[in-house]
C-alpha cells in the first residue's frame, strides 16, 4: 500500500505540473485554460488527501 501510495503521489504531482504548464495566465477561465484550472484543483486535492492519508497510517502503526 505504501508503494502505491508513493506511485499515485508521483503521477499526481507530474500531472499538475503538466497543468500548469497548460494554463494562460492573462485568461485563465476561457478555453482550455478552464480544464487545466480544474485539474490542477483536482491533483492539489488528491495530494492533500493521499498525505492525509499517509498521517493517518503512521498514526495508526504507532498506536499498535
Amino acid at each position: 500500500m505504501k508503494i502505491f501510495i508513493y506511485i499515485i503521489l508521483a503521477l499526481s504531482t507530474a500531472l499538475l505540473i503538466f497543468n500548469l504548464t497548460k494554463i494562460d495566465y492573462n485568461t485563465p477561465f476561457e478555453g482550455n485554460s478552464t480544464v487545466a484550472v480544474i485539474s490542477v484543483l483536482a491533483c492539489a486535492c488528491a495530494i492533500v488527501l493521499l498525505l492525509i492519508l499517509q498521517v493517518s497510517k503512521k498514526i495508526a502503526q504507532k498506536q499498535k
